[in-house]
């Protein structure tokens, strides 16, 4: 069987192209993809050492943040911390201008090493009177948290509200030493 040139040159062009697509499935598409699954990887590792590396240059601050916070813990023995939290509420109340009907305390023991006092307290007062006990919260001192409040008036124009709030402070165990 004789081919003529051009026949020939389009068998060429042919296997070349077949070759070239054979080539491309085999081994380039892998090859570009593997290359930018490693690139994506080496982005999100250089984002995690630049993260670590900032922790690491606020290690002062949030180490000094952490004692603050500790320091503004509840006390280590539960009737302590309860009456700490009730001279709290007594001084929020007081300092807020506003009446607290009940305060329901109740221990959560969350982990080994901390447990968290909840308190539920109906409060009643002026929108004025009601920020500003809440003020009063925030700006204490003591390491609380509002975990929710619920806001109703008590009047038909509203004058005066009834809150329904749920704070948390938080107790740390002492470290136990470790035992060999």
């Amino acid at each position: 069987m004789n081919l003529n040139k051009r026949q020939q040159l389009l068998a060429v062009i042919a296997i070349v192209a077949v070759g070239l697509y054979v080539a491309d499935r085999l081994v380039l598409t892998p090859l570009v993809k593997t290359f930018d699954a490693r690139s994506k990887r080496i982005r999100a590792l250089r984002q995690q050492v630049d993260g670590g590396t900032d922790t690491l240059k606020r290690e002062g601050a949030w180490r000094e943040q952490w004692d603050r916070m500790r320091t503004n813990t509840l006390s280590s023995a539960k009737p302590e911390a309860e009456s700490q939290m009730l001279k709290a509420f007594e001084r929020w109340s007081r300092d807020g201008g506003v009446s607290v009907s009940s305060i329901r305390p109740l221990w959560k023991d969350a982990e080994e090493d901390f447990k968290t006092l909840e308190c539920r307290a109906d409060v009643g007062g002026s929108l004025s009177a009601i920020a500003r006990f809440l003020y009063q919260i925030e700006r204490d001192p003591l390491g609380v948290k509002v975990d929710s409040l619920e806001l109703t008036a008590r009047t038909t124009e509203g004058s005066q509200l009834a809150m329904v709030i749920q704070v948390s402070g938080l107790l740390l165990n002492p470290t136990k030493p470790a035992s060999k």
